[in-house]
């Protein structure tokens, strides 16, 4: 079957049906188009088919029916280190993935692993230990390091890889809220520079104020898709997926027949709307 994309632009899945066994499938005809830096985030209960779908994107997991393009590479054919080449995989738990003696190493160990000179892999590692301020802790065995730091060291490895896409599940669960906060910071700079970050996420608030994009699965399809501050607008499939928009969202929802918008997704943009109300509001009462 031949593709009628340009599928060297992103990623691109037509049709995808994937089966863990024979009775019920965990994708049903998923059909999606991820442009090149895009920020997306990927929601929906556990079961929904999150993980399985992002796993597709590396080669991790292939269709049972349909297609992966990733950036021109079929992912059915392709070997799992090419597209590790392309698109890096950051998985929920960081102890999954870290087994070396020191922080450094563990960095290293990617840019090696892509047969890189002994130069370039040095430069890697080290700006990925100055970009996630891991630099006092380089000599440390991060299996010692604290869960926060630990998820640093996680995705710090996978970014020495130069990945053009970054896929990250739960990148937030287990930090405390600064933690996560200067995490997204640094994945927020990651996307400035150009890449592509994929976000599996229970944290609706996470995903309003980092991820521009949004898309919710439900039994293995896509349910709702767009931008998010349209999606947290659509009440019915939400329900339907059983997803809560974030809390301040809510409220301005529920105080939209006071003039508040109905779409805020921030702290910031309720306080701002708030005073332009209130502003409103008063120079309406004195005016003659």
């Amino acid at each position: 079957m031949e593709c009628l994309v340009n599928t060297r632009l992103g990623i691109h899945i037509e049709e995808l049906t994937f089966h863990y066994d024979e009775e019920i499938p965990a994708l049903n005809g998923v059909t999606l188009e991820i442009p090149d830096n895009a920020y997306l985030a990927i929601v929906g209960q556990n079961g929904s088919g999150k993980t399985t779908l992002v796993k597709h994107m590396n080669g991790l997991l292939k269709p049972t029916t349909g297609r992966v393009w990733v950036y021109g590479q079929d992912t059915r054919t392709t070997p799992v280190g090419q597209l590790a080449k392309i698109v890096g995989y950051v998985f929920q738990n960081p102890d999954h993935q870290i087994f070396c003696a020191t922080t450094r190493e563990e960095i290293s160990f990617g840019p090696r692993n892509l047969g890189l000179d002994a130069a370039t892999v040095r430069a890697r590692t080290e700006e990925a230990l100055e970009l996630f301020g891991l630099t006092p802790y380089a000599e440390t065995p991060p299996a010692v390091l604290g869960f926060g730091l630990r998820r640093k060291v996680s995705v710090a490895s996978v970014y020495a890889m130069r990945p053009r896409v970054l896929i990250l599940d739960e990148p937030t669960m287990g930090l405390d809220w600064r933690s996560a906060c200067e995490l997204m910071r640094l994945l927020d700079e990651l996307h400035h520079q150009g890449h592509t970050i994929i976000l599996v996420s229970h944290d609706m608030r996470i995903v309003a104020e980092h991820a521009p994009e949004m898309l919710v699965m439900h039994e293995g399809r896509i349910l709702a898709q767009g931008p998010t501050r349209e999606v947290f607008q659509r009440a019915e499939d939400l329900d339907r997926a059983q997803i809560a928009p974030p809390q301040i969202t809510q409220l301005g929802q529920r105080l939209s027949p006071w003039g508040l918008p109905r779409d805020l997704l921030t702290v910031g943009e309720f306080v701002e709307a708030y005073e332009r109300l209130r502003i409103d509001r008063s120079r309406s009462e004195i005016a003659p």
